[in-house]
Formats: structure tokens, sequence, C-alpha cells
């Protein structure tokens, strides 16, 4: 019988988010109940990052795809999940190597992010050199248990390099419980077109 592992951050006004920026929280707010006679109903704002979400190129390239432009095809399939929770700081090609990485594959980075529900400043990234090296196997997705792929990085080098070669970046996975290892992948973002990333649901479906 086969496991479905839920692998996405829970929507809630209490969230962790970017640099814990009060303006990037959801809000949600009931606009009609049942106190007044009528079905309940619920408002939801959220900012297109919030929480689990795939970045469509227009984020950080100008006149980039959209995130109608990535099909569901690239975001379901086998995947293989790297347990770097000993890592500091960032991720670099040295510490890449040692997983033999191939060409296509759907990596997915487990760090110290998976262990917390509260936003770090110092979370572990992927380095310039990390993400170049990928582009050089030619992976088709990378994805993070962090809020971001990247930061303290001038100009967003681990973004563009990805996404100039077609690498698609998801950001905001739960790995706490999941174990390193090869899986089969869904990554569901809501369906929105011209803007520049979605909100997905994600799971792991493994033995």
């Amino acid at each position: 019988m086969s496991r479905i592992i839920d692998i996405s951050m829970t929507i809630e006004e209490s969230m962790q988010v970017w640099k814990s920026y009060e303006a990037k929280k959801p809000r949600i707010t009931n606009v009609q109940n049942h106190d007044e006679g009528k079905p309940h109903e619920s408002l939801l704002s959220l900012n297109v990052h919030t929480g689990t979400h795939v970045d469509a190129p227009l984020h950080m390239l100008a006149g980039g795809a959209t995130i109608e432009s990535i099909s569901l095809d690239r975001l379901v399939g086998p995947a293989r999940v790297l347990d770097l929770t000993h890592l500091k700081g960032h991720i670099t090609k040295e510490d890449l190597i040692p997983f033999a990485i191939q060409r296509g594959e759907r990596i997915l980075f487990k760090t110290t992010s998976s262990l917390t529900e509260e936003f770090d400043l110092e979370f572990v990234f992927l380095r310039e050199d990390g993400a170049q090296y990928l582009t050089e196997i030619g992976v088709g997705l990378v994805a993070t248990d962090a809020l971001g792929i990247e930061r303290a990085q001038t100009e967003y080098p681990t973004h563009r390099t990805l996404m100039k070669k077609d690498v698609i970046i998801v950001e905001g996975l739960r790995l706490k419980e999941v174990e390193a290892g090869n899986y089969m992948l869904v990554i569901a973002p809501l369906k929105l077109t011209g803007i520049d990333a979605a909100p997905a649901r994600a799971f792991l479906i493994g033995d």
C-alpha cells in the first residue's frame, strides 16, 4: 500500500512568511455566516509566494514566462529527497556532487528549515555555484523547504541561473517527517495566469 505524504505548508494567519513581514501574512476574513442566516463564507487574501509555491520566471526575469507556462507534467513524476540537514549557511556544488544527480531529475532539498515552523533569517540556501552545477547537469526541478531558494546574494543569481535554463523552482516544502530517497512527486499549483507564482498543494507518494 503506497503512502501519501503531504509536504505542503498549511495556509493560516499565524504561518511563517518571508522575513516575518506583517504585510506578507495571509488574511482570512469571515464575510457571512450562519448567525446572519446565510451560508458560512470566508475571504482569503494572500501573496502568491505564500507557503508552498511554484515560482515562474517572471518573478526574477524581466519579460519572463508566467505561471501558466509551467505544465503539470513537469511537476508530477519521480523525485529524490536529499538530506542536507547537516549543512549550515548554504548548499554548494561540492555538497551536491556526492549525490550523483542525473539529467532530468526532480530534486528536493531537506534542510534545517524543515525542523522549525518559524522563519529563520539564516536559512540554508542554494549558492550560485550549486545552481550552476545543477543547470550543467540539466535537472528539471529544484525544490526546497525554505521559503526562498536563496538569500544574501546580489542580483539573485541562483534564481536567475536556474530560470534561464528552464529549471522549475519550488519553495516552502515541509519535509521534517520525510526520509531521504526516491518518491513520486505531485505538485499542484493553483490554476492562475499571467503572474509570477502560484501557491500549491504538494505531496509525495512512497512505499
